[in-house]
Formats: structure tokens, C-alpha cells, sequence
């Protein structure tokens, strides 16, 4: 019985599955991952708000002023209490003490109608510590002891969206430098171990089995610790990376020796050995790119991990500290139950952290199936 011929269509897109690259391959395969098409949409629009900060954040995120001490976050509307629709607006807040617990409340006041402006100038900041600026994406003009708090403030009245804004910068620059880091460490030692095998193998592999072996939360905590206390921020958050970078190669570092160990046989390598190629050529032009992405997907499962030790090492004061503002700093303030309990909106930066880990998980688990654009 004969065969049925293809539709033209389908013969295009045969023949385009033929003549398509190992790249072509896996972005589309990696397109058909919607949730994690959709968390690498999330993870753009995160190091987007990374790298504006200054523009976004309406407020300097070291103001602090103590008449808005635990100020609740205020709803943004668009009808006002006599049911007339306006622009974007907030209402201003009356405070007041409550008798019996003496503890001062806000609420909004409905005569104090204060407009939401997009493009407005306010506190002064350097864009990216090069550039002087005063220019910020939302804002009110109202008088300068009236704020906008639209995710509340904490216990000395500084705005936690500011703050959770600059914190955002830090905390996924430092997972994005430490895997950097952790690449480079990786590649070379791994590299290393798996090409030249032999005492160099063994010496390697028992280095990184004695660095696995140690518990990973006291030996961040001892690594940490031993910074100076009188440190300023900037050569702290180096250092933070550069530990938890030295702790995280090792990983990396038996993906690339496994492979390089089922590679280093392989008919092409020999062919490259044979006219004449040098090592460095060999491992970086032609091993290297053959488990490229691969290798790709495993440092994207690798940035969550980092953000986390980043996280918790502030959590529990080991970390970065204040002034600088990471995911971690902001979360010492719900370490107190009963400042969580009067205000709730404490815990926003670890819904910030949740949706993150989420969104690189989802993002590494759809690139390592596209990794494998032949797979069914």
C-alpha cells in the first residue's frame, strides 16, 4: 500500500527540523516550555528593575522618618469615597494613638487626596554611583513631609519599596557574580581533572569530595564571620561572593570532569590532536562548546542556590548588613514575631525570594530539557 505523501507544510518544517542548528533546536524546544518561557520572562523584568533602580525606587531607601513608623501599605485608587472616578491617587494618612494599647494607627484621610504622578523629581541619587539624578518613575507632589507608601514601612519609616527595589540589585548581582565565579572555577578545575585524568584526577576529586563533606551552613558561618565588623559594605559584598563562589564550584566542576572524561576519546578530539591543535584549543574550541548548553543549565539551578546562602547569611546577621539593602537584610526585621505580628507587609522581601527561586527553578528545568533537542 503506498504511502500518503506530506503536506506541503509539513515538508517545510521537516526540512527545516533538518537544516536547523543545535541552537535552533533548543530554543525551539525551550519555546513549548511555557512555564518556563514564562519564568525567563520574570527573571528579564527582575534584572530590568536591577538595573534602574534609582529611576524606580520613588524614594531614597536610607530616608527614614519616625511620624511613619509601621505605616501600612496605601491603596492606590482611581474613585474616591464620593464614587468619582479621578487619576491614580492615594489618600493621606491621619494618625492616631489607640487608647488601651497606646500604639499609634493610621488611617486614611478622605479630604487629603494626593495624586499619583509618573516622571517626577524628588530625592537626589547617583545612577549606578556615575551619574547625578533626580528623576523617578511615580511620585507625589504634595508637601515634603507627605509620602507615598505603597507597600507600608518599617520600624524607623523607611520605604520598603524602595528598599525592596535597591535590595533587588544586590541580591541577584551577587547570584549572577558568584556563579561567575563558580563558571570560571568550574571550567578550569574541572576541566583540568577530567582532561589530564591520572594523580591530577584523584587529587581534584578528593579536594572537592573533602569540600562537600564539610556542613554548608557552618562553614558559611565561619567564612563569614571572620570579616571584620569595621569593613565597608562594598568590600563585604565582595568577599560574600567570593565565598560563596568558592563553595560552589565544586558542582560545576564534576559536570565538566565527566564529561571531558567521555570527550577526551571522542573522534574529533583525536583529529584535533592529531594536526597539531594545543590543549588550550582542544579543550576550549572544540570540548568545551560540544556540552555548552549543558552547561548553561546548570549554572541557571546554580544562581537560586546562591541567592539563598546570600539570604540566609543576612537573615541571620552573617552576611551583608545595613546600610546596604539585600533580600536578606530586609528579612531581619521580621525576626522579631511581634513586629510581624502588628505589621505583616515585613514579610513582602520573602515573597520577593520565593518568586525568584521559583522562577530560576522553573527557567533551569526548562533549559536542561531543550538541552537535549533530540530527546523525545
Amino acid at each position: 500500500m503506498a504511502t500518503k505523501p506530506l503536506p506541503i507544510k509539513e515538508k517545510e518544517k521537516e526540512s527545516q527540523l533538518y537544516q536547523a542548528s543545535q541552537w535552533q533546536l533548543i530554543w525551539w524546544r525551550f519555546r513549548k516550555h511555557r512555564v518556563a518561557a514564562v519564568s525567563g520572562v520574570i527573571i528579564i523584568f527582575l534584572y530590568v528593575i536591577a538595573a534602574f533602580v534609582e529611576v524606580i525606587a520613588p524614594y531614597d531607601p536610607s530616608a527614614f522618618s519616625p511620624l511613619y513608623a509601621y505605616v501600612p501599605p496605601q491603596q492606590v485608587r482611581v474613585i474616591d469615597s464620593e464614587g468619582n472616578f479621578r487619576a491614580p491617587f492615594v489618600y493621606g494618612l491621619a494618625r492616631s494613638r489607640d487608647p488601651e494599647t497606646a500604639r499609634i494607627t493610621y488611617e486614611p484621610d478622605t479630604s487629603n487626596i494626593m495624586p499619583l504622578k509618573f516622571l517626577v523629581r524628588g530625592d537626589e541619587y547617583k545612577f549606578w554611583g556615575l551619574f547625578k539624578g533626580d528623576w523617578h518613575l511615580f511620585g507625589i507632589d504634595a508637601g515634603p513631609r507627605d509620602r507615598v507608601f505603597i507597600w507600608g514601612a518599617d520600624r524607623l519609616g523607611r520605604d520598603l519599596f524602595s528598599r525592596l527595589v535597591y535590595a533587588t540589585r544586590v541580591s541577584l548581582s551577587i547570584g549572577l557574580l558568584g556563579v561567575i565565579f563558580s563558571f570560571v572555577f568550574g571550567i578550569i578545575i574541572g576541566g583540568i581533572s577530567g582532561y589530564y585524568g591520572g594523580w591530577i584526577d584523584n587529587v581534584i576529586q578528593r579536594l572537592i569530595d573533602f569540600i562537600r563533606s564539610i556542613p554548608t551552613i557552618p562553614l558559611w558561618m565561619g567564612l563569614a564571620a571572620a570579616l571584620p565588623v569595621e569593613w565597608p559594605p562594598t568590600r563585604v559584598y565582595f568577599l560574600i561572593t567570593l565565598i560563596l563562589s568558592i563553595i560552589g564550584w565544586t558542582g560545576l566542576a564534576r559536570v565538566v570532569r565527566g564529561r571531558f572524561l567521555a570527550l577526551r576519546e571522542e573522534d574529533f578530539v583525536t583529529a584535533a590532536r592529531f594536526v597539531g591543535a594545543g590543549e588550550g584549543r582542544i579543550i576550549f574550541r572544540h570540548m568545551l562548546p560540544s556540552f555548552s548548553s549543558h552547561i548553561i543549565a546548570a549554572l541557571t539551578l546554580a544562581i537560586p542556590d546562591m541567592i539563598l546562602a546570600e539570604t540566609s547569611l543576612s537573615f541571620l546577621g552573617l552576611g551583608l548588613r545595613s546600610p546596604v539593602n539585600s533580600w536578606g537584610v530586609l528579612l531581619q526585621e521580621a525576626q522579631n514575631l511581634s513586629s510581624v505580628a502588628l505589621a505583616p507587609w515585613l514579610l513582602i522581601p520573602g515573597v520577593a525570594v520565593v518568586v525568584t527561586i521559583l522562577a530560576f527553578n522553573f527557567l533551569g528545568d526548562g533549559l536542561r530539557d531543550a538541552a537535549d533537542p533530540y530527546g523525545d
